[in-house]
């Protein structure tokens, strides 16, 4: 009989620290499971191959991986965590085998592979470390493996385990259905670096990524190849045929190009069982000798592999996950924003009025989208996040619109369009790139090749934050730019209350003191190219972070303004707000605490509108030199009205005539010329 056991191959490549809470000796569990319960085999690992030998006599890393009988899972070498961004080079390769058993054919089950982070307390010897067998489970990160990708796969699989144990792992995965009996288990007592022997020498090792491979030695020692052929032929004489219209005789093997189809339902009837059992055999040596070429290959050329799997892998990934995207262009509107007597702003007016609430628009469209989702069929030949696939629906929508230049109708006093031909004229003669500017601003050749580029990212945190509360985001960050300097702001930690003036001055002075160690050491190392310095802020941090680049100290940095990322802040206050309940609480805080930032929040700072801190604010030119901004909003954030973190019009200013309305769209008004401003 011909039994068939999937073989599931998982490299380490290394444990890369982005943010753990605690140093400590660490371990990676990966084990196996069928997700079908009527699958009874189970994982074992049948082969572990250390790639390279780990520095036993080093302080990072101790012992020797191991294999637990109780649940058939691999642990790796414990190793040291003591600091962020540190890396662990582990470099092994573990197969797991899972039995089909007898005539069962390729498996309609998925498998679940599950990696564990396993924390051993910190001991004073190594020796209780090693005789601590039983580490804490920490955090724990599942994959599933869908049935046909179980036919043959080869995958990048990034691990990050949760928000508190924030890591990446570089692991690649490869799979393959192989005919049992090609290898043995190996028992948990015996440890080594190659369980299965050397690679052997010859022009296997010579093997690259950009070579071909030469298996002509294996096709020639293969004589059963031809032998298919031969029994195929001879049964072909007595299958039964269909005879055409034109009396030819027609089998289910003949096609265009002279392949044979066996998925085919009018595949001949081969009369000796013993010939087809052989046939498969054959296959199976082919296959079997193949993979272990993969294998040696890998060995051999596993960085680049992993390169090429994890470029493979952004693509994918960024097409999967655009299904719970949606794209889309929105113009600037063209209407006249103000509330004066021209006929054709309050026809914009109108036409404002007669759309939907954007906050329920945007919920309406997401809802609606998700639904069509629910009817889709997922990829199902690529490893799936359980984190995303483990319940589809409740994955967030993301609804990114991308603002462009509406065509300007007319020009007014009233429209934020008033100085489009100054921009326009700007952007042609002296954008960047120019020759009017190229002697001016561009460094010479030998700084452009020679120089560094500083690339700085500050964080600011919201009301009664702590700084480490865009952790998340920043490590994101790191891992699209591991070489980004980052400065978690920790100037206004329990001063949230005060005035954003003072909180936008700490900010300040905390950011060019950052500034310049970061520029000092860059220019003791060598030239100093270029610098790109970015904004992240929540909630209120927004409003620091602007303050900020309005104080007079900053002004040599502007030019140096990226990227500006804005998630929910208040940009245009609380003057229009829904949430009664949020109301009060404001209401309280400033009755009861007399808190000075949620008085300029909503405008109660100054009897006058127009002497108000945050009408002020939208007057300086603090968001015109970013080259890119982005705003964050949810209209389910109960906290951050959602006009005021998209900076746009809502309906109640919209139809608004009295003095605050029309102080509201003034702030818009100058906010949005920021916006669409050419950065400098």
């Amino acid at each position: 009989m011909f039994e068939t056991v999937q073989e599931i191959a998982v490299y380490i490549h290394r444990f890369h620290n982005l943010d753990l809470f605690q140093q400590g000796w660490y371990q990676i569990k990966i084990s196996m499971r069928w997700e079908d319960s009527e699958y009874t085999s189970l994982a074992t690992p049948a082969r572990v191959v250390q790639y390279e030998a780990p520095d036993l006599g080093g302080e990072n890393v101790y012992g020797i991986w191991r294999i637990d009988d109780t649940d058939n899972s691999f642990l790796t070498q414990p190793f040291r965590i003591k600091y962020a961004r540190q890396d662990i080079r582990l470099s092994i390769m573990i197969s797991f085998t899972l039995p089909l058993g007898e005539n069962e054919g390729p498996s309609t089950s998925a498998v679940i592979l599950k990696f564990e982070l396993m924390q051993a307390p910190i001991t004073d010897t190594m020796v209780e470390l090693l005789a601590y067998p039983d580490a804490v489970s920490v955090a724990v990160h599942e994959f599933r493996i869908p049935p046909k990708a179980l036919l043959g796969l080869h995958s990048y699989c990034p691990v990050h385990f949760d928000a508190f144990h924030s890591v990446l792992v570089d692991v690649s995965v490869h799979i393959s259905l192989l005919k049992a009996g090609s290898f043995l288990k190996v028992h948990s007592g015996s440890y080594g670096q190659d369980v299965t022997g050397k690679i052997s020498d010859g022009s296997h090792q010579a093997l690259g990524i950009e070579h071909t491979i030469d298996v002509s030695d294996f096709v020639s020692n293969v004589d059963d190849v031809s032998m298919f052929d031969s029994i195929v032929q001879a049964n072909l004489v007595a299958a039964d045929v269909a005879v055409s219209g034109h009396g030819k005789p027609q089998d289910g093997l003949e096609k265009a190009n002279s392949t044979i189809d066996f998925q085919s339902d009018n595949l001949p009837h081969i009369s000796s069982k013993a010939a087809v059992v052989n046939i498969f055999h054959s296959l199976g040596a082919q296959l079997s000798y193949l993979w272990s070429i993969f294998l040696q290959f890998h060995r051999a050329n596993k960085t680049k592999i992993l390169e090429f799997l994890r470029d493979v892998w952004i693509k994918d990934r960024r097409a999967e996950w655009s299904i719970w995207m949606v794209y889309s262009k929105v113009e600037m509107p063209h209407h006249y924003m103000s509330s004066g007597s021209d006929d054709s702003s309050h026809h914009g007016h109108r036409r404002v009025l007669s759309l939907m609430n954007p906050a329920q628009s945007a919920a309406t469209r997401a809802d609606l989208h998700r639904r069509s989702i629910a009817q889709m069929r997922i990829n199902n030949r690529s490893i799936q996040d359980m984190y995303i696939f483990g319940d589809l629906l409740r994955i967030p929508i993301i609804i990114v619109e991308r603002v462009t230049n509406a065509p300007r109708r007319t020009l007014s006093e009233n429209s934020y369009f008033k100085n489009l031909d100054l921009v326009d004229a700007h952007s042609s003669h002296s954008g960047p790139g120019t020759e009017s500017d190229a002697g001016k601003k561009q460094p010479s050749a030998v700084l452009l090749k020679n120089g560094r580029e500083l690339k700085a990212v500050v964080f600011v945190h919201g009301f009664q934050g702590h700084h480490l509360d865009l952790r998340l985001v920043r490590n994101q960050w790191l891992l699209i730019d591991p070489k980004m300097e980052f400065l978690m702001s920790e100037v206004n930690e329990d001063k949230t209350s005060g005035d954003f003036r003072e909180m936008g001055q700490r900010l300040a002075e905390e950011v060019i003191s950052f500034l310049k160690k970061k520029m000092d050491k860059v220019s003791r190392s060598g030239l100093l190219r270029d610098i790109k310095l970015s904004f992240v802020g929540h909630s209120i941090g927004n409003i620091i972070i602007r303050t900020a680049l309005a104080e007079s100290i900053m002004e040599p940095y502007l030019s140096y303004l990226h990227t500006y990322v804005s998630i929910s802040g208040p940009h245009l206050g609380y003057l229009y707000s829904s949430n009664s309940l949020f109301n009060s609480g404001m209401w309280l805080l400033k009755k009861l605490k007399g808190t000075q930032c949620i008085h300029q929040l909503t405008f109660t700072d100054d009897p006058n509108l127009e002497n108000t801190f945050l009408y002020k604010l939208c007057e300086q030119k603090t968001l015109e030199n970013f080259r890119h901004i982005v705003l964050l909003s949810s209209p389910q954030d109960g906290y951050v009205p959602y006009h005021s973190a998209r900076i746009e019009l809502c309906q109640a200013a919209s139809s608004d005539h009295s003095k605050k309305g029309r102080a509201f769209l003034q702030m818009l008004n100058n906010c949005l010329d920021q916006i669409r401003a050419p950065y400098a």
